[in-house]
């Protein structure tokens, strides 16, 4: 380096810059105070600097508060056994949202209507036993079911002195022994028909005035239900109607075939003749056929039906009383 070059800063400490002497203050002072540490020291003769506007302080954010919502996890998450169903994005049971109360509340009132519809249908019905009594049906709800169920209808109704007494003791003998000895209910049958049962060989034990209460107001497909409501109904037919009346009426809405209902239409279309002009054997096989018209045909018997004619053309002929309380209008 040639020594007329300068120095180099950074080699030593930079050139102070020159300031000018102080003048002692005319009231005796050392003149203007020291700046602060850290401000520079201001230079006589220099324009002041202007002041500075405070910068504002910073406002602080403000977030609207959001709800908090629960997150709901995914289908095949795992969950604790015994958190909410609804935690876990599971549809939660009706029953589940109820308490015991509510629950109890509910089934008071089914009870309720559930009791003030039995009670109208009742009435309705002891109505129309009322009227049946001298007014013949004009259709049941075996031949609406039968209807719906898309069946024929054909019925022609007929007075009782119109049907051969031999489908009366036919009928009675086969159907119901002791029609002429019971209120309605057979309950000497009821314990045979269960006895029966416990040997494997099941059997029902419905008397006559069931059968019409059961064509009458009911269904026919076998139920404890249907049971329960056949006891009332045929208690009040027995109640209202003569034994002359209720095998009458059992006579015209039996069914004898598909959509056959009756006597006079179930003799006309398995024999060609009318009910009055059945005899023993034709009586016979139509009794037999009653159970189950729809696999029993009386037209064209198979042989356990021709067997079974067999037995209650028998019987029959043997019990010239079994029909002699509808015989005297008993």
């Amino acid at each position: 380096m040639d020594k007329s070059d300068p120095p180099l800063y950074g080699a030593a400490d930079p050139p102070t810059e020159k300031t000018q002497p102080t003048r002692p203050a005319p009231d005796g002072g050392q003149g203007p105070s020291a700046a602060p540490a850290g401000e520079p020291t201001p230079t006589v003769g220099a324009a002041p600097e202007p002041e500075r506007e405070p910068e504002p302080e910073p406002e602080s954010e403000q977030f609207d508060a959001a709800p908090v919502v629960a997150a709901t996890p995914p289908a095949s998450a795992p969950f604790a056994a015994d958190g909410p169903a609804w935690a876990h994005g599971h549809p939660v049971p009706l029953l589940d949202r109820l308490d015991k109360d509510q629950i109890k509340d509910l089934l008071v009132r089914a009870s309720k209507v559930a009791g003030i519809v039995f009670c109208a249908w009742f009435s309705v019905a002891l109505l129309l036993i009322a009227v049946f009594r001298f007014v013949n049906p004009p259709i049941t709800s075996l031949m609406v079911l039968k209807w719906l169920g898309g069946a024929g209808l054909e019925q022609e109704w007929v007075p009782l002195e119109s049907i051969s007494p031999n489908l009366r003791r036919a009928v009675i003998v086969s159907e119901d022994g002791r029609f002429c000895r019971h209120w309605g209910i057979d309950f000497g049958e009821i314990a045979a028909a269960l006895k029966r049962t416990s040997n494997g060989v099941p059997r029902g034990a419905s008397t006559i005035t069931m059968q019409v209460a059961k064509n009458l107001f009911l269904w026919p497909a076998k139920s404890y239900v249907r049971k329960v409501l056949e006891v009332p109904l045929t208690y009040a037919i027995e109640l209202m109607w003569p034994k002359r009346r209720i095998l009458e009426v059992y006579l015209n809405i039996a069914e004898w075939g598909p959509g056959i209902f009756g006597a006079e239409a179930g003799a006309r279309a398995h024999f060609s003749r009318s009910a009055r002009r059945l005899n023993g054997r034709q009586a016979a096989l139509l009794a037999v056929a009653l159970p189950n018209p729809r696999t029993r045909n009386a037209g064209r018997p198979g042989s356990w039906t021709s067997r079974r004619a067999t037995v209650i053309q028998r019987r029959a002929a043997h019990a010239q009383s079994a029909a002699s309380c509808a015989e005297t209008g008993g």
